[in-house]
Parts: structure tokens; sequence; C-alpha cells
């Protein structure tokens, strides 16, 4: 079959309604993401029917078989998305199991729940409005690296398609139920936990509250009717706006511990008793306390925005637990805990890995929740908010995220690393002292002589860069930290303005 490929064109018009739009860019580096509104789209459902084309074609050629898990999220688009992903797949000879309404770790328990080795997730995740994308994978529990990204790229922008028929289409009934049950099985709490379930309104609401209460919590329900106008603010638990409102929540109820997720359920949020907003990193520290208590010698994986706590708390000393840095991103941190045979794996985003006995090793926000409820469970009188003040107290930032377009900004990232490498090299006094070390794995991730850090890198899934800081010592030196960081960034002037900064 041969499509008209076009570079952009204007909804309502023949064009649009003919041929195949699907920007090259929104193939990003674990997952992809296109902008899908009525403005400057970056795809249309012709270019959505190639990408599924494309992705029955790979899975085929990398010998994964015709077998694929589909589903989708709560937007007004991502049924139409999927369905029009559905008729490429099958064009290609795919044979298609649709769980239907899903969060994307529902549909990464589908490939072991129906044994079936790839998947197709529809969503943006926490994207704005607008969005939309595709989580892949064919071979459980991991998803697309930048491999296989690339050579989806190149199969679809070719239309090198290996259209053989023979495709098929099967919808799983009640699915939904199959995986409640199956992430609740087990696991009851002794507590009387009274939990805050957040959820922006979008998909985790038909799921989060549910879980949570079929383990022994008393839920108090945030934002979790359907809603994918997204009233109050968009359903992401990294952002200060959904945290300040579980915070309000948590201190007008009283509540043990507040839980926020994602528009696609694979991350987690945490507000501790006292209200105090508690970055994802922090957490994972918590929950590698109690995990490497009753696994001594665990191994960990966080990526590089996370605290520097895994390499110097005493606790997790004292268990000799191991903590290996990794790059940025839940494909990147899936496939790292994979290959170490790590306990468990963490990201700033609120992306947790947890392999045997906890999970399965895929990220899953409501195995993360169940993680943390077992954790208070177990704490002997302590609250979260205890245990947050029993972690060394360290200076940190949330993710801050400078403007900078697709198709520069790892142009700029690579201008700052190069940067970083000649300071350290001569050096340069940097925010007040030398550079003590210089992580390069994903962006850079420059460390002053008192451990005071900060990392630039490029967002792997919106224009934007990522700038995290954090200092040991004072909330002086991580401002000092933030604005030397700020400076070397400037030098590009195609670095915009932050969408949030503290």
């Amino acid at each position: 079959m041969s499509l008209n490929f076009v570079d952009e064109a204007r909804p309502n018009t023949f064009e649009f309604e003919t041929s195949a739009l699907i920007k090259a860019s929104g193939f990003r580096e674990y997952d992809a993401r296109w902008w899908f509104g009525q403005v400057a789209p970056e795809l249309n459902l012709i270019g959505v029917q190639a990408l599924g084309m494309g992705l029955g074609t790979l899975i085929r050629r990398v010998g994964a078989g015709p077998d694929i898990v589909t589903g989708h999220d709560f937007r007004s688009y991502s049924l139409g998305i999927k369905l029009a992903l559905v008729s490429g797949l099958m064009a290609a000879g795919a044979r298609v199991r649709d769980i239907g309404l899903a969060l994307s770790p529902m549909a990464y328990f589908a490939q072991f729940a129906l044994d079936v080795p790839s998947v197709a997730m529809v969503t943006a995740s926490h994207n704005e409005n607008g969005w939309t994308g595709v989580k892949m994978g064919a071979a459980r529990p991991l998803t697309f690296g930048p491999e296989e990204m690339s050579a989806l790229k190149q199969i679809v922008m070719a239309g090198d398609f290996d259209l053989v028929g023979g495709g098929s289409y099967d919808f799983v009934p009640n699915f939904r139920e199959t995986y409640l049950d199956d992430l609740t099985r087990g696991k009851r709490i002794s507590k009387k936990l009274k939990v805050v379930a957040a959820c922006g309104n979008g998909t985790a609401g038909a799921f989060a509250p549910e879980a949570l209460e079929r383990i022994g919590c008393e839920v108090i329900p945030l934002d979790v009717e359907l809603d994918h106008t997204f009233p109050r603010y968009n359903p992401n638990p990294e952002d200060m706006q959904m945290l300040h409102a579980i915070r309000d929540k948590v201190l007008e109820t009283g509540a043990d511990v507040g839980l926020g997720f994602d528009g696609d359920g694979d991350r987690c949020g945490v507000v501790d008793n006292e209200g105090n907003e508690i970055f994802a990193d922090k957490v994972g520290v918590m929950l590698a306390r109690d995990i490497s208590s009753q696994h001594p010698g665990s191994t960990f994986v966080v990526d590089v925005k996370s605290t520097g706590l895994f390499n110097t708390d005493s606790v997790l000393r004292a268990n000799s637990a191991v903590t290996d840095y990794w790059k940025t991103g839940h494909s990147y941190i899936k496939r790292r805990v994979a290959e170490l045979g790590a306990v468990a794996g963490f990201e700033k985003s609120g992306h947790f890995f947890f392999n045997p006995p906890i999970g399965r090793g895929y990220d899953d926000g409501l195995v993360t929740a169940i993680a943390i409820c077992q954790m208070l469970d177990r704490s002997s009188g302590s609250s979260m908010a205890d245990l947050y003040r029993a972690l060394p107290l360290t200076f940190g930032t949330p993710t801050m995220s400078p403007h900078c377009a697709d198709d520069v900004k790892y142009g700029v990232v690579a201008r700052v690393v190069a940067d970083f490498q000649a300071m350290k090299r001569d050096g340069t006094v940097f925010a007040g002292q030398k550079i003590a070390d210089l992580i390069t794995v994903n962006g850079a991730r420059v460390v002053a002589e008192d451990g005071t850090w900060g990392l630039v890198r490029a967002s792997s899934n919106k224009p934007e860069l990522v700038v995290v800081v954090e200092s040991p010592v004072s909330s002086q030196r991580r401002r000092e930290m933030f604005e030397a960081v700020d400076t070397v960034l400037r030098r590009s002037p195609e670095v915009g303005a932050y969408n949030q900064t503290f």
C-alpha cells in the first residue's frame, strides 16, 4: 500500500483527509508523542494508521510475532486514535487483543495475563489535552528504547510496510476486574490508613480508589470523576498545582497520606500527613530503606534527576544496598532494572519499577501506592511525616522545564555538556566551588565539592529541557547552583522560560 505523506496539513481540508500527516519528531527516545490539536497538528488519523502499519511490520521483523495488546487512556480522541492504530496493525497482519479503556500498566500486565509479547498503549500520559502518543514494547516487561524507536521511525517515514494481511481483532471483556484482582491479591494491610486518592480527572480515577479500598484503606477521593477536559489541573503528580491540591485535602481530612496519579496511571506522587509534598526520589529512599531492611544487599536503579541520598544514606549503607544512577526515562530505567536484576528502580518523575516479589518489572502507580501503604503498615507507629523527617535533610527543587524546541534541544544540551567538561578539566570555580564530579550518562549532572549538584538534560517527550538542583548543605547553596546552571543555559538563545521554579 502506498500512502501520500505530507509534512503539514490543516484540519478541515482535502489534504488532511487524504494524506498521512505524521511528524518525524514525534518518534522520541522511548515512546511516541504528537500534538493532535486543531491548531498546527503534527498527526492525523491516516498518520496513526501508518504508525500501526509500521509497528505491525516491526514486531514481525524483530521476531516477536503478530500478537499485540492495545488499550487507550481517557481523552476525547484516544479511542479514535486507537482504532486507527488497530486498522494499521491489522493491515500488517497483527492479531490485536484490545483491553479497552486502560492504564498503561494495565496494558503491560495484559502482556503477561494474556501471554502476548507486544503492546501498544495509546496515551499522552501527563501531557496537556491536545497531545497524544503511544507507549510500545515487544519484549515484556520492557518498552521500546532509542534503537526500536529509530527502526520504527525509519519504517513509517519511508512507508516500508509489510502488509501481509491476515490480521484479526479481539476485544477482551472485563479486563479491569482481572487487573484489579491481580493487583490486590494477598495485599491486605492491618492498619486502617486514611488515604487521599487524587487522579486529576484522568484515567486512574476508574482504578485507584477501588484498588486502595480492596487492600483495606479508607479512601478519600479527589478529582476521581473521569473528565477529559481536566477542569482543575493536568493529572501530573510532579506538578506543584496537583500536589498543592492533595496537600489541602490531606490537611482538611486528617489523612495518613495523599497519593496522586498521572493521566495513564504509571506514576505516583506523595504528600505526607502533615501536608509536605515529598518528591518521588525521596519517596524512593524511604521505600529503598524499607525494602533493603527486608532484603539486605538489594540493588536499586535511580535516574540522574534523583537525590544523592541513595549513595550517602546511612541506613541504606547499613543494609548493604547498592544504587546505580542511570538515564532518565521509563524505558531506560525499566531496562536497567532488568539488566542488573535490581529489586526496584525509582525516577524523580514518579515512575517506580518493582521486580518480583513486589511487581513484574514495569512501572505501575498503583503497585507503588500499595507498596507505600505496606511500608506505612510496617512502620511501627511512625507516620509518613516521621519517615520523611528520618531522612537526612537536603534542599531540592521540583523538576523545572525551560522551553526548547525539539529540533534544537539536544544540540543545546551537547553544548552545555561540553561547557561543563571544559570547566572540570580546567579546574574552574562553578557555583562557588570546583566541580568534584560530572555525570554525563544523560545530559550533565554537575556536582560541587560539598555535594550540591545541578542537572541539565533534554526532555524525552516535550519541547523542553529539564533542570533539577539539590544541596545537602543549605537553601542558599541550592540557589547558587541553580543560578550558575541557568547562566550556562542562557548562553543558548534557544532556551526559553521555565514552566515553574522554586
